[in-house]
């Protein structure tokens, strides 16, 4: 359950009067205003937000004022003070000067969501700059830093000047790395903590978490790739709207042109959910194969990127012509990759097989998503090791037909042992029905801009 930014409104005058915005500067009191529903003031968040930083507010009271918050909601305009306080909190990246225009892009996360791999080269390609600060997975959704760190030798920490110096060379244009220490502290520290005190299903919380650090890393413009579905953090297409709404308000106060998409994530991106499975994947929708809804999605993506940066041009050629894969390369290669070395492949696999003739009807993100967690794939805290190699790759997807004994996925992973929980998460993640297939939905569901 996601609860909405929405106060819930005191019933009578003097109520509203009593729960007015206070002005005092202290943790106590700070957690009481909001607890009663009251608006902090700007000076309340800056005060709060430097204390936590500097470990003068305590955890416990942070903790505190974020259940306040889960319940309370914010206004846009605290939200938005709220994420300018934690991009003050550290250091805001700049990129002005550069001699293209900057644009990115943040995912909310999904099964076998691989569309950064390709959109990142394709997009510079166009004539962008993309400074991609990305993120190691946590969970089903698998992270990008994961995936490119099976490629030998790719090093996902770039300093800020070497980042510089690749964003504009006209034949990268594109980096894909972990975002520095220094880069919103307040937001890692309180994505920690909330983390572990059940207060992340807050839509200010997760815009401001998302936002700080986009708008720290000083692109000029920014896509919001929202999903939603069974295998996505919202489930319901009012809380990703919500979601999208607050992330493209906050974009627009701080003056970084924002569109967001609401994208389909019922059923898995692709044919592969994993790391270097994932990579491999990518490479051949480089190369211009790939599954046709990853080549959708991310052309898809790719020309609202090229118009907010406000480039005439369309990626759909730059994915046919080959510039994109130079790009990809060229990338890899500058982050220490080798772009032609070996991918890791996982010591053992396992066939599901179909129990029946008829048409898939149905794959779920999230059971594919867990089986490929345990496999190895991902991880249950931050910290823990992956395996490049494990994960699952889907040889049909709903629409089409099947037959009794036919594979409909392989299990990947180094530790055999890992099967039967996998196969248990898959078990009511397929149906197979009888008659027509049905046509395939639109992967772009909404379109939110300021």
């Amino acid at each position: 359950m996601v609860v909405s930014s929405h106060r819930r409104e005191p019933g009578r005058a003097q109520d509203r009067a009593r729960l007015s915005t206070v002005t005092a500067l202290d943790a106590v009191s700070i957690i009481t205003a909001k607890r009663d529903g009251g608006e902090l003031s700007d000076a309340q968040i800056d005060w709060v937000i430097d204390g936590f930083t500097r470990g003068a507010v305590a955890d416990e009271q942070m903790s505190a004022l974020a259940m306040a918050i889960v319940w309370r909601g914010m206004t846009r305009r605290e939200t938005a003070r709220w994420t300018a306080a934690m991009i003050a909190s550290g250091r805001r990246m700049d990129l002005t000067g550069l001699p293209r225009p900057t644009v990115d892009k943040h995912s909310t996360g999904g099964v076998g969501d691989k569309i950064t791999l390709p959109l990142a080269p394709l997009v510079a390609a166009c004539g962008a700059a993309v400074p991609q600060l990305s993120g190691r997975g946590l969970g089903h959704t698998g992270g990008t830093l994961d995936k490119l760190e099976s490629i030998p030798g790719w090093q996902a920490d770039v300093p800020a000047a070497r980042m510089r110096e690749l964003l504009a060379d006209p034949g990268i244009g594109a980096v894909i790395c972990a975002a520095g220490a220094d880069l919103a502290p307040a937001d890692r520290r309180l994505y920690a903590l909330r983390d572990v005190t059940g207060t992340v299903e807050s839509i200010p919380l997760i815009a401001s978490s998302i936002m700080s650090k986009k708008i720290a890393e000083g692109t000029a413009a920014l896509l919001l790739d929202v999903k939603v579905g069974s295998g996505a953090f919202l489930k319901t297409m009012e809380g990703a709207r919500e979601l999208a709404t607050a992330m493209v308000e906050l974009g627009a106060d701080a003056g970084v042109r924002t569109v967001a998409l609401l994208t389909a994530m019922d059923t898995p991106l692709g044919r592969t959910a994993g790391n270097a499975l994932e990579v491999a994947e990518s490479v051949e929708v480089l190369a211009g194969g790939g599954p046709a809804d990853v080549v959708e999605l991310t052309i898809a993506l790719a020309r609202e990127m090229v118009a907010l940066a406000g480039l005439n041009t369309d990626p759909a050629d730059a994915l046919a012509d080959g510039r994109a894969m130079d790009h990809w390369r060229a990338m890899v290669r500058a982050q220490g990759g080798d772009p032609d070395a070996k991918l890791p492949i996982a010591k053992h696999t396992e066939t599901v097989r179909a129990d029946a003739d008829g048409v898939l009807t149905r794959l779920d993100a999230m059971g594919v998503g867990i089986a490929a967690w345990r496999l190895g794939a991902g991880r249950a805290r931050q910290g823990d090791p992956v395996q490049f190699g494990a994960g699952v790759e889907m040889h049909a997807k709903p629409g089409d037909a099947v037959t009794a004994g036919q594979p409909l996925l392989t299990l990947h992973t180094d530790t055999p042992e890992a099967f039967p929980g996998a196969i248990a998460a898959l078990r009511d993640a397929v149906t197979i029905g009888t008659g027509a297939a049905p046509a395939p939905d639109s992967l772009v569901l909404d379109r939110i801009l300021s």
